[in-house]
């Protein structure tokens, strides 16, 4: 959904980390892309487990058109962008934990990814259940990750614009050799700017992160603008207030994830009169197991259910 980011940031601070329980549940050439006008699924900082009312009918999400490129990626593919020479320092262990979080966010044991299944493509503007009609998210079967790359030829911007995050996404692309638009109608690049960094004004803007479109010479690309969440310290942008540093990023990410998956190009995809589907619930968190570890997924909602669910 297109939101004007929020003026005022909240100030966190840091607790002490704590014990994490297995389940808890809480309420070659480079592309030149052009920036867009505004962002999209734009997660506000959180002070922690607030309490935010229940989501109603009123949320359920309508494909905002017929297309059938754009407007969800039915066969997801990650790819982690870790930019600059600061990488070198990663203090709360984000590269290592993003990676783990996507190798494992897919099968069986992946059931907060299987909400995604109900969204499509190709079905009539306006429409909110696609039943079998349409081309459907898939459920990944192996790991939708598809690639990670340090970026470390020199430093990330101290306070990168948007101009130079699409720009990044651009170069992505390119060293992943997706150089045509087919490739990138399902590839999502995660721009991850290092511990120390301000991109587009993180966090003084007030958002967590957001996720966003972006034109180049190898089509139109998706990309998530994903700051170092844990330099804020534990609590941010998550519900759960036990203290753990990696919790934030990880809700955060989830996320932006789905809301790419289902909102590929924004706005043209899944929204309701709550947002994307990650707007609509980010009072809820789950700690969920996967084969690769224990990780802060934010709820979505689910129009099947009718409410904001972590698990399909």
């Amino acid at each position: 959904m297109r939101t004007p980011l929020k003026a005022a940031a909240h100030t966190l601070t840091a607790l002490a980390l704590a014990t994490l329980g297995t389940t808890a549940l809480a309420t070659g050439a480079e592309a030149q892309p052009a920036p867009a006008a505004a962002h999209f699924g734009t997660k506000a900082l959180h002070p922690g487990a607030a309490q935010r009312p229940t989501a109603t009918t009123n949320n359920t999400l309508s494909v905002r058109s017929s297309a059938t490129q754009g407007v969800v990626s039915p066969t997801p593919k990650v790819y982690l962008v870790f930019w600059g020479s600061q990488w070198s320092s990663d203090p709360a262990g984000v590269a290592a934990d993003m990676q783990n979080m996507f190798k494992g966010l897919y099968g069986s044991q992946d059931t907060w990814g299987t909400i995604l299944d109900q969204y499509c493509e190709g079905v009539a503007k306006g429409t909110t259940n696609c039943g079998t009609k349409g081309v459907h998210v898939q459920h990944p079967a192996t790991t939708p990750l598809a690639g990670v790359w340090f970026d470390n030829s020199a430093a990330a911007p101290a306070s990168a614009t948007s101009t130079q995050l699409g720009a990044e996404a651009g170069k992505a692309a390119a060293h992943f050799g997706n150089t045509t638009q087919a490739p990138n109608l399902n590839a999502q690049y995660v721009v991850l700017s290092p511990t120390g960094t301000h991109p587009d004004g993180f966090p003084n803007s007030g958002f967590c992160a957001w996720h966003d479109k972006t034109s180049s010479s190898y089509g139109t690309l998706a990309y998530t603008n994903m700051p170092y969440i844990p330099d804020l310290g534990a609590g941010a942008c998550t519900t759960f207030t036990d203290g753990r540093m990696l919790s934030g990023i990880e809700s955060t990410e989830t996320h932006e994830y789905a809301e790419t998956v289902t909102d590929f190009w924004p706005s043209i995809g899944w929204n309701g009169g709550g947002g994307e589907i990650g707007d609509e619930c980010q009072n809820l968190d789950a700690y969920v197991t996967l084969s690769t570890g224990t990780f802060d997924l934010q709820g979505l909602w689910s129009n099947s259910a009718n409410k904001c669910v972590t698990h399909g």
